[in-house]
């Protein structure tokens, strides 16, 4: 999706065009999906690209939904060297909406990972 600035401020939410336009950060503890528990798939409330599966989302007590590993291909990780430290930087692979950030910190989870992930940055498809 190659949208221009103004395209995206008119289909974005405020809040979604900081977070996911903007690479902003919600407040922690105030996303509408951090204690979602239905069954069904995350995806990117920007272009609707199947992001995570609810299997793979867990509790992390850190105040943004967290999920241990991502669908194959969906997101593209960067360094991100802002702010003073290096982290990295979790991106959409079909709009390059900033999503949030992965973590190695998370091992008791399969793959040790943590998706920190802005809930303003996602949407949700329960289970039919």
């Amino acid at each position: 999706m190659n949208l221009s600035d103004s395209e995206w401020r008119k289909k974005l939410t405020p809040e979604q065009y900081e977070v996911l336009r903007g690479k902003g950060t919600e407040a922690p503890f105030t996303g509408k999906l951090l204690y979602n528990d239905q069954a069904g798939s995350y995806t990117c409330a920007a272009c609707g690209n199947v992001l995570f599966d609810s299997t793979t989302k867990f509790e992390a007590d850190c105040g943004w939904p967290s999920f241990y590993d991502a669908k194959k291909g969906s997101v593209v990780l960067s360094p991100d060297n802002t702010l003073g430290m290096h982290r990295v930087e979790v991106t959409c692979a079909r709009c390059g909406g900033h999503l949030g950030h992965v973590f190695d910190d998370a091992p008791d989870q399969p793959t040790g990972q943590r998706f920190c992930i802005n809930s303003a940055a996602l949407a949700f498809l329960p289970k039919k």
